[in-house]
This record gives structure tokens, sequence and C-alpha cells, in this order.
């Protein structure tokens, strides 16, 4: 027993080093100072205050001046290390399946007008219905979950939000590319199962279906509760005229009259949430319109088909009496195990979130005060990166990473001695007054085809 484990103990650290190595060719200016910067911040001791006070740690042996350089001057080649995170080992579901998630999480900057690139960030407060938008940098972030007593997850990508982007558009191409890099690494071949992408309601699940159809995907989102669906259309009657109906009776989630009997029930009793009974429905879609990310589709709306799904738990956390989750899945024709597949894969999304509360609380994600995007984008990479090797490592324990890195190939070099900078003069002021930006959208799109004078249709 002690042999194997020793094997799979000299394994884990060869794949961490192989990926040190790997990351460290990604680095393509100031390479020695982002590598030595990601070590400083997986062997502090407790959560990280500062990128200053990572300058003073052992593990890194250059001075602040350093650190301020590299954040603001550095690159990463982020469309190779996008190739090597992907190529990694992989968590999977039962069947090899993979199960990825989307979620967007900001970085909040309320207080810094020099900061450009700043969007109205929607985060909830306090109380169960209040929300705020504060001023700061969303991100988007894929992610490979894991099944098992286990909240980790392997982070695969993070784009920033940009004031001209479409949410939904930048989603559809960044799932794009995640796919293709796992179908290229031999992550996914010709006969495995689809991989799952799991979204939370704020995403346009219909939409990405469609962008994302010709990929081996199934979408699973979960829906608004006060939404109206169709159902299929009814088989066209012998002797009747007329244009066929393209959509069939509505199917409204407040009102169970409106339900026809589901095509798949199933009970399964759990350990988190008590027992948990699901209902089903087979071909159900929404009814589209030219409207939202549908406005530049040219010609007739499709019809995207899927499958919706009503979740009944005994218990979320403390909440006993816990609503009923509404999803709508992209896979037609789905039996009872891929019904049960996919709540359980949604619920596993909620992983991300302690994904995203790891990296602010304790890697140091949005503490410091960078004043340009593109040094928030190279700390975020940075952190993913040091999220990743604490993922490969046996024991995946942070407060331990000081005794494991001994053990792992460190590329970076040795710093050449160098004295201090000079520095502003004593008593000089700063001349170079910083420009201020506007925070939110600068592209305002209309709502309609017929507020830009284009000829609607509607069904």
């Amino acid at each position: 027993m002690s042999l194997l484990a020793d094997a799979v103990r000299r394994e884990a650290f060869a794949e961490a080093s192989r990926f040190r190595g790997e990351f460290y060719e990604c680095l393509t200016a100031r390479r020695d100072e982002l590598f030595e910067l990601v070590d400083a911040v997986l062997c502090a001791d407790g959560a990280v205050k500062s990128p200053v006070d990572l300058t003073l740690l052992p593990e890194h042996r250059r001075g602040h001046g350093a650190m301020y350089g590299g954040l603001n001057h550095g690159r990463i080649d982020v469309d190779r290390l996008q190739t090597v995170l992907a190529g990694l080992p992989l968590p999977r579901f039962e069947g090899g399946r993979l199960v990825l998630a989307v979620d967007v999480s900001p970085w909040l900057r309320s207080d810094a007008p020099c900061s450009a690139e700043r969007l109205f960030c929607h985060v909830y407060g306090r109380a169960k219905t209040a929300s705020q938008f504060i001023p700061g940098w969303p991100y988007s972030f894929v992610a490979v979950l894991e099944p098992g007593a286990t909240s980790w997850t392997a982070i695969l990508d993070a784009v920033r939000l940009g004031q001209v982007d479409d949410a939904t558009a930048v989603t559809a191409e960044q799932l794009w590319g995640v796919v293709e890099r796992l179908i290229d690494a031999g992550q996914w071949q010709a006969g495995d199962p689809a991989i799952v992408i799991v979204s939370d309601a704020g995403y346009d699940v219909t939409r990405l279906a469609w962008v994302l159809r010709d990929l081996p995907v199934e979408m699973v989102g979960r829906v608004r509760s006060d939404r109206v669906m169709r159902l299929p259309k009814p088989p066209r009657m012998h002797g009747v005229n007329g244009r066929p109906p393209k959509h069939g009776p509505e199917f409204r989630f407040t009102k169970p009259d409106t339900w026809p009997e589901p095509a798949i029930t199933t009970v399964t009793d759990t350990s988190n949430y008590g027992k948990a009974e699901t209902q089903a429905w087979d071909r159900v879609h929404p009814r589209l319109t030219h409207r939202s990310s549908w406005l530049d589709h040219d010609g007739e709306l499709p019809l995207v088909e899927g499958t919706l799904i009503r979740l009944k738990v005994e218990r979320l956390s403390k909440d006993r009496d816990a609503p009923p989750v509404w999803l709508w899945s992209s896979k037609t024709g789905a039996t009872p195990n891929d019904v049960d597949q996919f709540w359980q894969a949604f619920l596993r999304r909620f992983d991300l979130e302690h994904t995203f509360r790891f990296a602010k609380q304790t890697l140091g994600w949005t503490t410091p005060k960078l004043r340009t995007p593109e040094a928030a984008d190279r700390w975020t990479w940075l952190l993913i990166v040091a999220h990743t090797q604490l993922r490969l490592t046996p024991a995946r324990v942070r407060r331990g990473f000081r005794n494991i890195r001994a053990h792992l190939a460190c590329p970076a070099r040795v710093p050449k001695p160098r004295g201090a900078g000079p520095g502003r003069p004593p008593g000089a002021k700063n001349k170079h007054r910083a420009p201020r930006y506007d925070v939110g959208k600068t592209v305002k799109r209309p709502e309609t085809l017929k507020a830009i004078g284009k000829p609607g249709r509607s069904w």
C-alpha cells in the first residue's frame, strides 16, 4: 500500500512539475518575476492581502519594483496557456463524461475612476431581495466540475467582459474555444458521451444551444420560474386547411393546469438534499422573437427544442421549504438516467461559487488595487495557474505547498544583484494626472427590429 501511495505521489509531483515548466514557457516577458509571484501566492501564510506583501517572502527573490513591473508590463501567451490547461488530467463523471460550468464573477472597483473599461456589476446584498450595481470588471469563467465529496474545480478559461461586448456572444465564443481545445487535446473522442455545460438563469441557454449545435455538447441551464414555453405542435388533422402551426399550446410554469402528463418522473434519495423528485417534458421550446440576442438573426427564427425538467428537493442548505427549480436541456428524447445526470450536474455548478470564494478570500484575486484592466487580466491568469497547481498536488493543502515546492521544478532564474531605483525626488509632486473613465456600456443596442426600422415577424 505504501509503495502504491509513493508511486501516486511521485506521479503527482511529476505532473505538477511538467505543468510548471509549461507555464514558464507561456511567460514571454518578465517571466521570472511572474513565475515567482505565483510561487509566493502559493507559499504565503494565510490569505493574500496585498501583492507587496508577497515580495517579502523567501520564494520571491526580487524586489517590489519587479513585482509592479511584472504586473504592469509582463506578457503571458494566453492561447498557449489555455492549450496547456486543456491537456491536463481532468475530473470526469459517470461514463467518463466531462461536465463544464460557466459563470461570471465580478472584480469590484467602485473607487477607481482612473481604471478603464469598468462595467456596472450586479451583486446581491445581505437581504434576500436586495441587489446592487457596483462598478467593476466582470470575468466569465469556464471550469470542469468534479464528482464526489469535493468542491474543487479545474478552471480552463477566463474572459473579461468589455463595454462593447454582448455577454451571450462572448460566452458562446468562449465555450466554443474551450470545447475545441478539449477535443484537440484528446479529452473527447468520437463515441464518448457529449460534454455537458451547465449555467445559471442569467444565460440565454437556448441561444447558446443554437450557437453550439455543431459541437458535441448538451446545454443544461436554469430558467426563471415565471417563464412561458411552448409544447410540440400537434399532429396535423386530416381535412384541415391553412398554414400549420409552428408551436403547440402554452406551458406556463406558474399554472399546473397547462402542464401535460410528464414523459419522465424520477425519485432519488440524496444525502445533501433529501428526496429529489423530477418531472420532465420532451421537446419543450421557447417562442423566439427578434429581440435581445436574436435581434441580428437573419431569416426565420429556429425552433430550439429540448427537455424541460422540474426539480423539487426536500431542502436546499437550511431552507426546508425549497422552491422547485426549473431546468432546460438542449437534448431531446432524454432518458430517466439523462434527467438524473442533468440535475445532478446542475447542483454541482455551485462548486464554482466555492472556487470564486477561495480565489477572492484566500488567494487574493480582487485585493490588488491595479489601475489598468490589462494588469488585472495578468493577475487573474496568475491566480488560475496557482489554483491549478493546488489542484494537481496530492494533498491539495495550500499551507503545505512550501514543503511541496521543494520537490517541484523551478525554472525561474536567480535574480541579478541591482541597486535601488531613484524613485521620485523628495517633495516633488506627480505632474501626470491619470485620466478618468466613465462606467458602463459604450454601445447601446436597440431591443427589437422595430426599433431600427426593420420589418419584424410574429408567430
